[in-house]
């Protein structure tokens, strides 16, 4: 009754924000697909989509308002060539996205260009991504490797969030209840508040009891970006989130027939969760630091830093006996993650459709690992707690041509050379052609090479009694191919897209069993797996508010 209470209390304050704040119509969105939409993420450019060799997915913000997604794997997962999975039905279920067959593990995922996959899992979950902070999404299909580094090797995923707009004050607050005590508060605001410097900021929380026992979930985040435009000549933005999860893990279900089970009095399960008090939290952090500066048509400075705090809690109990420990015992895991990063690259534009990029980039990734057993009271046991601290970096550079001798091809190439400070040097190259023969017709060919090294968890996890890492891993490599005409007609009211792709991978990290080990699971490099297939799309909008896909 209180948290009810308290609910209708945020939401009449919600709604006197939202009535009392002066709000003004966003500028109207795209209607449309057109090959002349801009994508940034696949060049790192600003280009048309009909100028760069990868299929693509552009999502804007009307696209993600008029879309009855909650997530955004909900809103991503009818998108062609796009698995959106969860591991459970839970309230903190994992969210993950596969592009083309590829594990999540393939599909690197951005927000404003820096990633959030997690280190240790080599994966992110999108779960925890607000929607109503996102401007844009551009997924870029194929190896993205050139640009990305380790990881972008189905395609990578760039999320870029909302920032204030000139003489526009946006002001939004919104509120929902539904069964098992499930409400969601969101609010956000932006403006320029004084000359050139603005401001865009989101708050959310969101709590569920679950429809399952221990399938509660509690969800905060918040975000601000603070921007100074002063045109061509200097772009700043600083950019932070914070986002913390908390949530319970239920396990599969049990057959209706299972009775509740007790351990020392405490009960451990019953027939509707295979775990009454298995418990998660997540508490990730990012902050970014943007600079751009355009001095000249032929000439564009972007220079980026960045930091990344992710922390993972787990508790975990047996709900049977394991060996080597009995039921009832387990053991409590902390993870966390520091990733610091800076970036520059340099844009010319020597003479009319030729465009040079050139980069380098530094990550320094700190891993440390505590694990601590717990008896079957779910108390620690005195003495048994490990700490294991890493670190890994890796130096990139790279270069980007693109050249357009007429307006019916252009052609691309770029290598990165990247340097890890485990696995050595690794040479990561791309091509691209683009053909237009036609205003409205495109046909695009890449091929590149990409690559993911071991995670640290692959590498570093700890002997926790059925489970260790694999310091002698290889990093997976490959190549990744695709062939993509896109068709746009009747003034773009009717737009086509059908690709086949081509891709394959050698060393494959996977987690097995390993009988030379008692039986442990461990990662190891297995053969090389291999995948084509086509995509097949179309777009029909005949009327403004009517579409079909």
């Amino acid at each position: 009754m209180k948290r009810l209470l308290g609910f209708i209390v945020v939401l009449f304050a919600c709604l006197f924000i939202a009535l009392s704040i002066p709000v003004y119509a966003q500028e109207e969105g795209k209607d449309v697909i057109t090959l002349d939409e801009v994508v940034v993420s696949a060049t790192k450019t600003k280009e048309k989509r009909k100028d760069i060799p990868n299929a693509v997915i552009i999502m804007d913000e009307i696209d993600i308002h008029e879309s009855p997604a909650n997530s955004l794997g909900e809103l991503l997962g009818n998108e062609l060539g796009i698995d959106w999975r969860t591991r459970g039905n839970y309230g903190g279920a994992t969210g993950e996205i596969h592009i083309r067959g590829m594990g999540n593990n393939a599909t690197q995922v951005l927000v404003n260009g820096v990633s959030i996959v997690s280190p240790s899992l080599g994966s992110a979950s999108v779960q925890g991504v607000p929607l109503n902070n996102i401007e844009r999404i551009e997924v870029i299909k194929g190896s993205g490797s050139l640009l990305y580094g380790s990881g972008a090797m189905g395609g990578t995923v760039n999320i870029i969030t909302k920032e204030p707009k000139r003489d526009i004050i946006d002001a939004k607050a919104s509120a929902g209840y539904g069964s098992e005590n499930t409400y969601r508060l969101s609010a956000e605001h932006g403006m320029f508040a004084f000359g050139d410097f603005g401001y865009y900021l989101t708050a959310n929380r969101h709590e569920t009891e679950g429809f399952r026992d221990n399938s509660d979930l509690t969800h905060k985040d918040v975000s601000l970006k603070l921007l100074l435009d002063k045109g061509d000549l200097i772009d700043l933005s600083i950019y932070g989130d914070y986002i913390h999860r908390k949530f319970g893990q239920p396990g599969v279900k049990p057959p209706d027939s299972t009775d509740d089970y007790f351990v020392k009095g405490q009960k451990l399960y019953n027939k509707n969760a295979g775990s009454l008090v298995d418990r998660h939290i997540d508490k990730d952090g990012h902050t970014i630091i943007k600079v751009k500066s355009k001095p000249c048509e032929w000439l564009c400075l972007n220079l980026k830093a960045d930091y990344t705090y992710m922390e993972s809690y787990n508790y975990r109990r047996n709900n049977a006996a394991v060996w080597p420990k009995v039921a009832g015992e387990g053991e409590e895991t902390w993870v966390t993650n520091k990733v610091t990063g800076t970036e520059g690259n340099l844009e010319l534009k020597p003479y009319r459709g030729a465009s040079l990029m050139f980069g380098s980039e530094y990550k320094n990734f700190d891993y440390e690992n505590v694990q601590e057993d717990l008896d079957d009271t779910g108390i620690t046991k005195s003495g048994t707690k490990t700490t294991m601290k890493y670190r890994v970096f890796t130096k990139s550079v790279f270069a980007e041509a693109q050249y357009r001798p007429c307006k019916f091809f252009k052609l691309l190439a770029g290598i990165r050379q990247e340097n890890h400070s485990i696995f050595g040097t690794e040479d990561l190259p791309r091509y691209g052609l683009i053909i237009n023969p036609f205003e409205r017709t495109v046909i695009k060919l890449s091929h590149g090479k990409h690559f993911k090294a071991p995670t640290m968890n692959d590498l570093y996890w700890p002997d926790d009694g059925w489970s260790i890492g694999n310091t002698d891993l290889k990093p997976e490599k490959g190549w990744h191919t695709d062939a993509t005409v896109e068709q746009s007609l009747f003034d773009d009211k009717l737009f086509m897209t059908v690709t086949y792709f081509n891709w394959d991978l050698e060393d494959k990290i996977n987690w097995a069993e390993d009988p030379t080990l008692n039986g442990y699971w461990t990662p190891s490099n297995v053969d090389t797996y291999k995948a084509q297939g086509w995509e097949l799309g179309t777009r029909i909008r005949p009327f403004k508010n009517i579409a079909l896909n």
